[in-house]
């Protein structure tokens, strides 16, 4: 296991790298047996520095959904990442230029809570049940720590993206509210372009058959460390394309279709 001095080490280093929008090097190289379960120690630690300065948790990400994503890290498992309510844009918003270090766009569903999912053989019929509703969004993706070195040419693994908070950095909300009982999620799709240029386009069964069934498993990955899902929080389910790079300058629109469209600008 990483020793606690490392582990804030590591956290400490993921603070200075979003700060001063300078990314730090790859933990996977610093500490080649890093587990998992010590990456998701350096995440907490990572977000307990952040609310300790004054964030608020609004809610959770899911990424690594889709069958390519998994097979390109070579793992069989999503990851999470938490939200924190500075993370959260309205619709259209002109996100600024020295927000982020490297962004990346992807195009998901939301699921709002009405209940919580404490876990313990979670179904996507419990995860409906405790929904209030899904609206379309976008996810910003960031990487405070390199994705690859320079030195060795070594990639990031799947522990720095788990220790980077699931690479997770903003949400842009909007399209419709929709009851989860009034769709068919599988076939949502969402058409994604930069600057009136399609990007991407995908459906919501390349997340794990269904959207819902990510946020299932997040609900009993979080009960084996006593945690759960909440009333009222925000739940990225995983995106349904592969990361658009967002430059300055670009505007990102992604078309929902009949559940409406979700944009955000990049000054």
């Amino acid at each position: 296991m990483i020793s606690r001095l490392d582990l804030g080490r590591a956290a400490e280093a993921l603070v200075e790298a979003e700060t001063t929008r300078v990314q730090t090097g790859l933990l996977s190289l610093a500490h080649p047996d890093m587990t998992l379960d010590d990456a998701y120690a350096v995440q907490t630690a990572f977000v307990q520095r952040k609310l300790a300065a004054g964030r608020r948790q609004v809610g959770w990400k899911i990424g690594l959904t889709s069958r390519a994503m998994q097979q390109a890290l070579n793992i069989d498992t999503p990851d999470s990442g938490v939200l924190l309510d500075d993370m959260m844009f309205d619709d259209c918003a002109t996100i600024p230029a020295a927000r982020f270090i490297q962004p990346r766009i992807e195009a998901e569903l939301a699921f709002v809570m009405k209940a919580p999912l404490k876990g313990n053989g979670t179904s996507v019929f419990d995860v409906m049940n405790a929904t209030d509703y899904v609206t379309p969004a976008l996810e910003i993706l960031d990487t405070r720590i390199l994705r690859s070195d320079p030195r060795t040419g070594k990639a990031r693994t799947i522990v720095d993206t788990v220790c980077d908070n699931a690479a997770n950095a903003g949400v842009v909300l909007g399209g419709r509210a929709m009851r989860p009982d009034a769709l068919d999620m599988r076939w949502v799709g969402a058409i994604v372009s930069r600057n009136a240029q399609v990007e991407e386009t995908g459906l919501g069964a390349g997340v794990l058959n269904h959207p819902a069934r990510g946020i299932a498993w997040l609900a009993d990955r979080l009960a084996l460390y006593g945690s759960s899902i909440e009333p009222g929080q925000v739940v990225l389910a995983g995106s349904f394309i592969r990361p658009i790079e967002a430059r300055s300058g670009d505007t990102i629109f992604a078309d929902f279709g009949p559940h409406g469209s979700v944009s955000c600008h990049f000054a």
